[in-house]
């Protein structure tokens, strides 16, 4: 890495909007350090390489204390501050809460909550010590409502947007900015792994990933407190959910992540 680019990290890096973060930060002159937990980690950071950044991979499972703690490492290990992260990893799960296997309900918090809540507790002290840096947060438009058929993950968005906003609070004089990335249903892997392709969620037309980053770095980088990202359909969606109550956008949701429920037809690609 050279030491006169600023250096960022972007988690969940191997594909979907945390590729197109890391893509971003190379393209605008940072050396990055990506980490994910699959093999096509390694593909990634050659694509990203061929930006002109100096790239980093490291192949760890946040989801458990040692991944991060590997992650940290990793990030310490040359003695160069991190200008800014990007906290992006996740996963989810659809379908009944009552019939989902408890052990990929309890992945999703491990890694949308603690791991994110780990490597906050490390990144952020170094920030603050130096009184500058940058962090994105990645959310999301289903922190906004309950999540029928996706219930825990929701819910573990609603703690990532709130974790996020006390954060501004607490370093609003600090040097260090947090900001939080709010997609709505994006054009990734995310669909299939969770498990939803027979739903209307997982089957409409989805936000472009690139957008998404897009809007996330901007805001990034402009120190905004967040970013409605994507599409006008996930902007507008963003502004109903401020006055629509829970049991309303419960009842929506429903509609949209229910099992089977794209048989009832609908437009769009998968």
């Amino acid at each position: 890495m050279n030491d006169n680019k600023p250096k960022a990290l972007v988690t969940g890096a191997s594909s979907g909007i945390g590729f197109e973060l890391a893509r971003q930060f190379a393209e605008n002159g940072y050396d990055v350090l990506l980490t994910a937990e699959d093999g096509e980690l390694h593909l990634a950071a050659d694509e990203i390489r061929a930006h002109g950044a100096a790239v980093t991979a490291v192949r760890a499972d946040l989801a458990e204390p040692g991944g991060v703690d590997r992650l940290y490492a990793a990030v310490t290990a040359e003695g160069r501050p991190l200008a800014a992260a990007a906290l992006n990893a996740g996963v989810g799960k659809g379908g009944p809460f009552v019939e989902n296997d408890i052990e990929d309900e309890i992945r999703i918090i491990d890694l949308n909550i603690t791991s994110t809540v780990r490597l906050a507790k490390r990144l952020l002290p170094d920030m603050v010590r130096r009184g500058e840096g940058k962090v994105l947060f990645t959310s999301s438009i289903a922190a906004t409502m309950p999540g029928s058929f996706q219930a825990v993950y929701n819910a573990s968005k609603s703690f990532v947007q709130s974790f996020a906003e006390a954060l501004q609070n607490e370093l609003k004089d600090s040097g260090v900015t947090v900001t939080s990335l709010m997609p709505g249903p994006t054009e990734t892997d995310f669909f299939r792994r969770a498990d939803m392709q027979d739903t209307k969620v997982g089957q409409q037309e989805k936000d472009d990933p690139a957008k998404v980053a897009k809007d996330g770095f901007d805001a990034l980088m402009a120190g905004r407190k967040k970013a409605v990202a994507g599409s006008a359909k996930t902007k507008a969606q963003g502004l109903v959910n401020r006055i629509l109550p829970d049991s309303a956008k419960a009842a929506a949701h429903r509609r949209m992540a229910e099992p089977g429920s794209a048989e009832e037809g609908t437009s769009g690609r998968s």
